[in-house]
């Protein structure tokens, strides 16, 4: 008995194509919607709509009332959308405080969102006369070993840790779980702190302090991170960056919502210095 034939890359591209024209269709037209509309919205034959709104039922893309026969968007369409919105806010509104913060201490500044591979830089903002060319857009920055991916290791849920793309999270894991691991033990630090401090970039020489933004259910949203050369960047936890770094931290979880009183430490409190330099070996 033959197998059915393999689907080539165009047809799976095509096929992708097809089923993000019926979700821009449900999400665009709905709350619901016949048949007919969809066809017609997504411009195709109601046959074809057909076998595909059945496919994404299957997957949670999409989902159909009983009574009336009419289809909606599915639970999981619903879950990416406000997921994305979330995502959206979070790095609108850190983009509107993050010039005032490049101008404040002078040096380099980036956000980070947690993407299926790990975290990933979104907006970079570079200091004006300083040559840092360590980071761009799109960027995925090591989790265990750059003052970014520390902050998110210290307020990632494990389950999201798992579904990361990339070698790393079996590791993150590994050394999670071991009573007698260094890093649940700095994770715990970076969390009760709510700053990481990093020497040693992806340049040598570079430094860095991250911070994490938090959404109404406490939740990481965003990492704010800022670098500069260790001739001339004050990477004290408890140092004039740091402040400001974290200041700018609290406004944007304030911004999204997050609960009072803040886990992130006053920006005119020192930090507890146990986050002090530690070996040259990491990143941004």
């Amino acid at each position: 008995m033959k197998s059915a034939p393999r689907k080539s890359s165009r047809q799976i591209v095509q096929s992708a194509e097809t089923g993000g024209e019926i979700l821009k269709a449900l999400a665009r037209f709905g709350p619901s919607m016949s048949l007919s509309q969809v066809a017609a919205a997504a411009d195709m034959a109601p046959a074809k709509a057909h076998r595909y709104l059945k496919a994404m039922i299957g997957g949670g893309l999409a989902s159909q009332d009983p009574v009336t026969a009419r289809y909606q968007l599915g639970p999981e369409a619903v879950a990416i959308g406000l997921a994305a919105l979330g995502r959206m806010d979070a790095v609108g509104t850190i983009t509107q405080l993050l010039p005032g913060l490049r101008d404040e201490i002078g040096h380099t500044c980036f956000v980070a969102v947690w993407g299926n591979r790990g975290c990933t830089v979104v907006r970079v903002l570079e200091a004006i006369g300083e040559v840092t060319i360590v980071t761009r857009v799109g960027s995925v920055l090591p989790l265990l070993t750059s003052a970014t991916g520390l902050v998110f290791a210290a307020f990632l849920d494990p389950v999201e840790a798992r579904a990361m793309d990339a070698p790393e999270a079996a590791e993150f894991l590994r050394q999670l779980e071991d009573p007698a691991s260094k890093l649940a033990a700095r994770l715990a630090a970076i969390k009760s702190e709510g700053v990481s401090v990093v020497h040693g970039a992806l340049l040598p020489g570079i430094d860095a302090i991250a911070v994490p933004v938090l959404n109404a259910e406490s939740r990481i949203a965003a990492v704010i991170t800022t670098l500069g050369p260790n001739t001339a960047f004050d990477a004290a936890p408890d140092g004039r960056i740091a402040r400001h770094l974290m200041a700018l931290g609290q406004a944007a979880s304030a911004a999204l919502g997050a609960p009072k009183p803040s886990i992130l430490p006053a920006a005119s409190t020192p930090v507890p210095k146990s986050g002090r330099r530690s070996p040259r070996k990491a990143a941004s």
